[in-house]
């Protein structure tokens, strides 16, 4: 007996995505959840932690930004350390939304500082003390990472 066209395309889509491959995604993302609840109810530390370095500089300073990109970074005293053009400061503006909704969610002072803190090993990082958020600035990239370095330096 010979398949009707319906048939043979009902047949082929049933090829298209093995019935042994979605029941192997599906009990991977079991497995995933199983082993993040256990990690959770267990209480193991956190193994994947930049290694601790001695803190080589530290700027407190001031972020304000725009959704154009647009950015201005002071210091605590209001004097001007850069003004960036949306070219120029997309990524430090992005990083003043995400502390806009941190502090909003936190119900804090929308204008407070953040320290802006240099390791020796390298790594930049940026802390508000007002939310607890911080944000390892390595894993956004080279050119991100020099944009918020050149604000140690001005």
């Amino acid at each position: 007996m010979e398949l009707t066209p319906e048939q043979k395309l009902v047949q082929r889509d049933k090829e298209m995505i093995p019935t042994v491959l979605v029941r192997a995604m599906f009990g991977l993302t079991l497995l995933c959840l199983l082993i993040v609840v256990y990690a959770r109810l267990t209480d193991r530390p956190l193994e994947a932690m930049p290694p601790e370095s001695a803190l080589v500089q530290e700027r407190v300073i001031v972020l304000q930004g725009d959704m154009s990109g647009a950015a201005k970074v002071t210091d605590t005293e209001g004097n001007l350390i850069a003004d960036l053009d949306p070219a120029q400061g997309g990524f430090v503006s992005g990083v003043y939304r995400v502390l806009e909704r941190e502090r909003t969610k936190h119900r804090v002072a929308l204008d407070a500082p953040v320290r802006l803190v240099r390791f020796e090993n390298g790594r930049l990082m940026i802390f508000d003390d007002t939310t607890n958020w911080r944000a390892d600035l390595m894993g956004f990239g080279a050119d991100n990472h020099a944009a918020f370095a050149k604000l140690l330096v001005q």
